[in-house]
């Protein structure tokens, strides 16, 4: 277990292989972040019961349980951003990790500067959905039968339904909203880091809103795909 300022975020750490935990912890400790390293995956999600963490690194393969299930029990019962760190490279376990609710997915053997980027860009993305001043914090945004409580990252339906959104789901929302009936990149709506042309963070949060949203996901007609160029938020959107 590492420790910096009380103040700075904490990070939960899940491998199960001792020399890359601390490396991990190591690395994280001297850019200012607090950890705890976790071995099993049922340690963690134990611990998680107790006190949350800011962010979740999760390797895949454990001696307990697949590290899949554990992102999945994190994001059902103890919602937070979570990234991969595994030697799994296979698109299927990257797309299913991220349909899960990871914010981001990287390969074994990594560059320890390349985790911090990631892990900042992470939490950079999760403060600027929550960093809400209190006018903005009861805001609502209105398009096609919805009504988008901002503070609240809350969804309401016309007829009365309520979704709730994870903070990677809402700030991807509020940055189509921002901009609707105008395509944007995928690029524009990654933000922060450059996009890895295999990268698929995007489209799977793009696919995961539709189910959210539309009556047909396979037929969007809110988010639509613009072939070669990106994605558009066909709606008329009213700010209160």
């Amino acid at each position: 277990m590492t420790f910096a300022d009380h103040d700075s975020p904490l990070i939960f750490v899940l491998e199960d292989e001792t020399d890359i935990a601390r490396l991990i912890a190591g690395t994280l400790a001297e850019y200012g972040f607090r950890s705890e390293s976790f071995g099993t995956g049922r340690a963690l999600l134990a611990r998680v019961k107790r006190i949350q963490p800011e962010l979740a690194i999760l390797d895949l393969g454990l001696p307990d349980m697949d590290g899949l299930q554990v992102l999945r029990e994190l994001q059902e019962q103890h919602p937070c951003a979570a990234l991969i760190l595994t030697g799994r490279d296979g698109l299927t376990d990257r797309v299913l990790g991220l349909e899960l609710g990871a914010d981001d997915y990287l390969v074994k053997p990594f560059e320890p500067r390349e985790l911090v980027a990631r892990v900042r860009s992470i939490l950079r993305r999760y403060q600027k959905a929550a960093a809400v001043d209190n006018s903005a914090a009861h805001s609502t945004v209105h398009f096609a039968d919805w009504h988008f409580d901002i503070g609240r990252l809350n969804l309401v339906c016309d007829d009365g339904r309520e979704v709730s959104l994870s903070a990677a789901e809402a700030a991807l929302l509020q940055t189509l909203l921002k901009r609707p009936n105008k395509i944007l990149t995928r690029e524009q709506l990654i933000g922060e880091r450059e996009l890895d042309p295999f990268d698929r963070s995007i489209d799977v949060r793009i696919s995961r809103l539709r189910r959210k949203l539309e009556d047909n996901p396979q037929d969007p007609k809110i988010i639509k795909t613009v072939y070669g160029a990106g994605y558009l938020l066909c709606a008329t959107v009213t700010w209160d």
